[in-house]
């Protein structure tokens, strides 16, 4: 059982940035990022593995950047040049397995075991 908590989220003007982190209680060997905007189905937008490679959507490719500082078990999300279509509710996920992990279009989130509570992104125009 892996336990994800999240911050970070909060208002910002379009073209800011923010920092989102994802304290976990243990290891998996592929986390992400996903959201979920109101009306619309949760959408994964960065992934990292186990080796370290990372997975973008297109809409945020340039933009946002996916990290982990193993020493404090974090996973972070730096989201620069926010535009208001980033506006949704951001969650930290991580999969049970290890040793397999999902491009960025492949990722359901039926792939992913352990979901954080989200937290609100909301960029203004």
């Amino acid at each position: 059982q892996v336990q994800l908590v999240e911050s970070g989220g909060g208002s910002v003007q379009a073209g800011g940035s923010l920092r989102l982190s994802c304290v976990a209680s243990g290891y998996s060997y592929c986390m992400s990022w996903f959201r979920q905007a109101p009306g619309q189905e949760r959408e994964a937008v960065a992934i990292l593995d186990g080796r370290g490679d990372t997975y973008y959507s297109g809409s945020v490719q340039g933009r946002f950047t996916i990290s982990q500082d193993n020493a404090k078990n974090t996973l972070y999300l730096q989201m620069n040049n926010l535009k208001p279509e980033d506006t949704a509710v951001y969650y930290c996920a991580a999969t049970a397995g290890d040793g397999y992990c999902y491009t960025i279009y492949a990722a359901t989130t039926s792939d992913f075991a352990y979901w954080g509570q989200g937290t609100q992104v909301t960029v203004s125009s």
